[in-house]
């Protein structure tokens, strides 16, 4: 059975809505006068920094362009922005295995895209259930599904309902994975699609369906929300057909250079999804300007739901969170997509806002990566952090305060995008001036290691592995990179050792290196 969006919504909405949960959970708020807040995440997919308009990247000039902007602009001025903020995995799936349970990508498994999570594990999701929010989850999963392709098939992109939602009980409307924006769909409680309908793009329809939600959790329950509204712009297919024709046009003739570290080789280190043809070189300007084209659509739907905010009064006690999970390359390099520790694919945005609590307009510079998400996320909720959770609460920054923080964010680059091709692999430590990145194997006409000053040079131009003057400096983020390796149990691994012991054969995970 396929239902029409419009006719589903109005039960869905109120159903999810009604849904009374746990007791709340012991909190900074138990006792007090003050509410416990509400959460918001918003993400996007494949949105780099460089592209976004706030963030006058690279010493004030931007990458090749940027979106227009104006509500995630002035969203960074209403909050803080934590500006060196980097995925650990650049990568779809590794990503939000590290947002939702706060540990490395080697420690949950999730080392290549199209596997499926194990779920026995204390996540996000967990947490808030147990501390009584009502819990919504709209758009993009990606953690369940375990077929490489064939990802329309409801068998794969329908997420039931029990422990593979990781403690998302509440309202669900979501898909594991397209990338297709019109005449898409997304499943509830069974595998029949519900399909937004003709011409509807499908950010549009799923800050309508948040909103909706919203509006029916106001009417029916008092508990705080905690929503995930998880966009799948503006991540390719960037062909005309998948762009509304308004936001095209806004950029339509615009120059969008090859940037400064464009190279017109293959990265020889690159996978197939990194890699370009000539054909895909020769389009590089045109998926430039749809990809921005995404991105301004993605701001307008962003703005809609601020301004929902403000209106419903429920800005003042909602903590919301934009973010993506990596950037995107455009040849830089000599590659395309991410699952690479150079700029473009490893800088995201991490925007947060929580007014009269966090200073408007105030910038940190901690090394936070995707894995101190959570730990910070309940932090600011005034709930305890798992103990097996690898990430560490960065509140306090947050709040205007100083305290703990990372010495540097380690990444990991554990094999090929989404098959078990070896020869990939790498490791890196990114600090507040350096990057240090070693892949696992030499490849002829490539550096093995590499170190680029990134405040300096942040097109990572010169790498400075054999400069002398560098030399002190190269031994301290060697053996950084290997004290971080071993505090993690991390082992450097060819991509089939992870499918030969930590899988079932079937791209299911059993295990990681920490559970």
């Amino acid at each position: 059975m396929e239902m029409n969006r419009r006719s589903f919504m109005k039960q869905s909405c109120a159903g999810a809505a009604g849904l009374m949960l746990s007791r709340l959970a012991p909190s900074l708020y138990a006792g007090s006068s003050q509410k416990q807040p509400n959460l918001l995440i918003v993400l996007a997919d494949q949105l780099g920094l460089n592209h976004c308009g706030y963030a006058d990247y690279w010493n004030g000039s931007h990458y090749t362009g940027s979106a227009i902007t104006p509500n995630l602009n002035r969203f960074a001025s209403q909050g803080i922005n934590f500006f060196n903020a980097v995925s650990n995995t650049p990568v779809c799936s590794a990503f939000r295995a590290s947002l939702m349970t706060g540990k490395y990508t080697t420690s949950h498994g999730m080392v290549i895209n199209e596997l499926r999570l194990n779920p026995n594990q204390d996540c996000l999701g967990h947490c808030l259930t147990r501390a009584g929010y009502n819990t919504a989850y709209i758009g993009k999963w990606h953690l369940y599904a375990n077929v490489l392709g064939d990802h329309t098939n409801p068998e794969n992109s329908f997420v039931p309902r029990g422990i593979h939602r990781l403690g998302f009980d509440g309202f669900w409307a979501a898909y594991n994975f397209h990338h297709d924006y019109y005449n898409t769909y997304y499943h509830t409680e069974s595998k029949d699609k519900i399909f937004w309908g003709p011409g509807v793009y499908e950010p549009d329809g799923q800050t309508d369906l948040a909103i909706s939600w919203l509006k029916g959790r106001a009417e029916k329950s008092s508990n705080p929300f905690a929503m995930v509204l998880s966009w799948g712009t503006p991540h390719d297919p960037w062909n005309d057909g998948n762009v509304p024709t308004e936001y095209r046009a806004m950029f339509s003739g615009k120059a969008f250079p090859n940037s400064v570290n464009y190279k017109p080789d293959n990265d020889p280190y690159a996978d197939g999804w990194a890699t370009l043809s000539a054909s895909e070189r020769a389009g590089l300007e045109s998926w430039r300007r749809n990809y921005y084209a995404m991105t301004t659509n993605l701001d307008w739907n962003f703005g809609r739901l601020m301004q929902f905010l403000e209106n419903s009064g429920l800005t003042e006690n909602t903590i919301v969170v934009f973010s993506s999970d990596h950037g995107e390359m455009f040849g830089a390099q000599g590659r395309r997509a991410k699952n690479i520790f150079y700029e473009e694919a490893a800088r995201i945005p991490f925007l947060i806002r929580w007014s009269g609590h966090i200073p408007a307009g105030s910038v940190c510079d901690a090394c936070l990566s995707t894995i101190d998400f959570t730990p910070t996320f309940l932090g600011l909720l005034g709930l305890s952090v798992p103990s097996r959770m690898d990430g560490i609460n960065l509140s306090h920054w947050a709040m205007g305060k100083t305290g703990p923080e990372p010495d540097a964010a380690f990444m990991q680059g554990t094999g090929a995008t989404a098959n078990w091709s070896t020869g990939h692999e790498w490791r890196a430590v990114r600090n507040k001036k350096y990057t240090y990145a070693k892949y696992r194997i030499a490849r002829t006409g490539a550096d093995q290691e590499l170190l680029f000053d990134h405040s300096a040079d942040p097109y990572q131009l010169t790498n400075l592995i054999s400069d002398p003057a560098h030399q002190t400096v190269l031994q301290e983020l060697r053996n950084k990179l290997a004290e971080k390796m071993k505090s993690f149990s991390d082992t450097f691994e060819a991509s089939t050792f992870y499918r030969d012991r930590w899988t079932d054969g079937n791209r299911i995970i059993l295990r990681g290196a920490r559970g």
